[in-house]
């Protein structure tokens, strides 16, 4: 049994609040800009509460009414386009990679183990590294500012691969045994057996990959040139203008207020199921 020091209890909480300070004043800072004029925002020293604002901001964000010099798309939708790609990439993601384990984990075939390492090796080739061939093959396929442009090529992940493969090396042959005398096929297997074993597996990747196609910036900054095939992190970028131009800066700090909501909002509903994930992971 751990007994309980006083004074360390203390300090343990004062270092959680700093912490969540130094973490949450920056989005305050946010926020209070979102709901403040732009000559507001550049009064020094800017004032730390909130302007009487908000409606209209936001507004002219989701709407595209901003009077600024640089890119007015609506908000409303580039988190559109940012939320069918981030669910598109998560789900595809999702998908190919539990095939792929499955195939690899309980199909004999020529080769298998060679085909596994390969998937693996792939994790040394980010998209940075491939970024060239793969616009090339994007552009010459005419999918420049489409949903599968922007999706295609991130979908394949060694990492969701390996994982599942680890899991499905862990599930007892007997299931297996007992799934094929009572004449189950392998898709029924699949369906019935290992996907509702992987379920908390699925659910902690399926945040993790959320968030990884919500912020992509540099490969939808390639394949993009249409405003209305913009995400919000690329559209948030294009809001800041050159030079001496003026910018929107409450237009800015509105968007980028309304970018963090989705991704926030699916790290809260499945908070349990993804630190459930990661612990059934470990084991």
């Amino acid at each position: 049994m751990v007994e309980r020091n006083p004074v360390l209890q203390v300090l343990s909480h004062l270092v959680l609040i700093l912490g969540v300070l130094v973490v949450a004043f920056p989005l305050y800072v946010t926020f209070v800009a979102s709901t403040q004029t732009a000559d507001e925002i550049l009064q020094a020293p800017m004032s730390l509460l909130p302007g009487s604002h908000l409606i209209e901001n936001y507004a002219a964000a989701i709407q595209g009414t901003g009077k600024g010099a640089a890119s007015n798309a609506p908000v409303g939708r580039m988190m559109m386009v940012s939320l069918i790609t981030a669910l598109v990439i998560a789900v595809g993601k999702i998908a190919i990679s539990l095939l792929s384990a499955f195939a690899i984990v309980y199909f004999r075939f020529p080769f298998r183990m060679f085909f596994f390492w390969a998937i693996f090796v792939t994790l040394m080739l980010p998209v940075e590294v491939r970024i060239g061939p793969t616009y090339a093959v994007v552009a010459n396929l005419g999918m420049l500012n489409t949903y599968a442009g922007l999706t295609v090529p991130l979908i394949a992940s060694a990492t969701a691969t390996f994982l599942f493969r680890q899991f499905f090396l862990t599930v007892p042959d007997e299931l297996v045994e007992a799934a094929r005398i009572d004449g189950a096929g392998p898709l029924r297997f699949f369906k019935d057996v290992l996907v509702p074993l992987s379920s908390t597996s699925i659910a902690a990747l399926f945040v993790i990959q959320f968030i990884y196609g919500w912020n992509q910036y540099l490969w939808p900054l390639l394949v993009t040139t249409n405003e209305t095939m913009y995400p919000v992190v690329i559209g948030i970028k294009r809001m800041i203008s050159g030079g001496d131009a003026a910018t929107d800066w409450n237009i800015v700090m509105a968007t980028a207020v309304l970018a963090m909501i989705p991704p926030a909002l699916v790290v809260m509903l499945m908070q349990r199921w993804f630190v459930k994930g990661l612990v059934d992971t470990e084991k």
